[in-house]
């Protein structure tokens, strides 16, 4: 396997774990407003309450898209197969 190829594979599976990192947040921080807003409705003197929690679990859930974001950011500039190519390519 040459570096090309590694750096190939390194950027395609870098986009989809953007990809794939940001659609399960989007989702579920879609639900987490959709559903935090009907109990606003519901029950407005619990709106204090309410809302800390929402933002809580809204940084919760933000912390998946970010870690994707490093590990992709990872796999495209400071990949650990490199040095393993270049190895096997002196050789």
């Amino acid at each position: 396997m040459d570096a090309t190829m590694i750096a190939i594979v390194s950027i395609i599976i870098a986009g989809i774990t953007t990809g794939f990192g940001t659609m399960g947040p989007a989702l579920a921080e879609g639900k987490a407003v959709a559903n935090a807003l009907t109990s606003l409705a519901q029950q407005p003197d619990a709106s204090s309450t309410i809302t800390r929690t929402l933002f809580v679990g809204l940084a919760m859930i933000e912390s998946m898209a970010i870690y994707c974001f490093v590990v992709s950011m990872i796999l495209i500039f400071a990949n650990p197969f490199w040095n393993k190519a270049v190895e096997l390519l002196g050789k």
